[in-house]
């Protein structure tokens, strides 16, 4: 199995960094701006990726799995792209020198490909417009995010 790892300090309390990783607004602020969920024993959200003019790019769903404290979120991946499915992103947060450190996986990758590279790149992307968002309160999620390559 390949992780997919990036940490990432940011200069806001934990619960603000929790709340972005664990709602819908949250995640919207950061990731997509097109987040739905759904109430159950798990939460399931629904991510939908668009370019500048609307048309879609894809479509991510996964099962939102909470700890028993704010220091800890897996989403487990249910929808989307072949490599994705079964999959989990990670974040762990922890309060160090004045930062809420962030360790974020993307685990079980069956293997290494070339869209692991693009997915590691663009996850880092987005982890910097999390920091954004925590920080000041504006981030950068799809469409407006930073493009990498022709994938996106």
């Amino acid at each position: 199995m390949v992780d997919i790892i990036h940490r990432i300090g940011i200069r806001a309390p934990v619960g603000d960094v929790f709340q972005a990783i664990s709602s819908v607004a949250g995640i919207a602020g950061w990731w997509t701006r097109e987040m739905s969920a759904s109430a159950g024993p798990e939460v399931a959200m629904s991510a939908r990726f668009t370019d500048q003019d609307g048309r879609e790019l894809g479509k991510i769903c996964f099962d939102l799995v909470m700890s028993e404290t704010e220091h800890s979120v897996r989403w487990r991946f249910t929808e989307g792209p072949e490599e994705w499915i079964g999959t989990e992103a990670t974040f762990e947060l922890s309060r160090q020198d004045g930062y809420t450190i962030l360790l974020f996986g993307h685990r079980n990758w069956r293997e290494t490909v070339e869209f692991t590279a693009h997915c590691s790149m663009k996850w880092a992307v987005f982890l910097l417009s999390l920091r954004a968002l925590a920080e000041t309160g504006k981030g950068s999620p799809s469409p407006q995010d930073t493009k990498i390559d022709n994938w996106n």
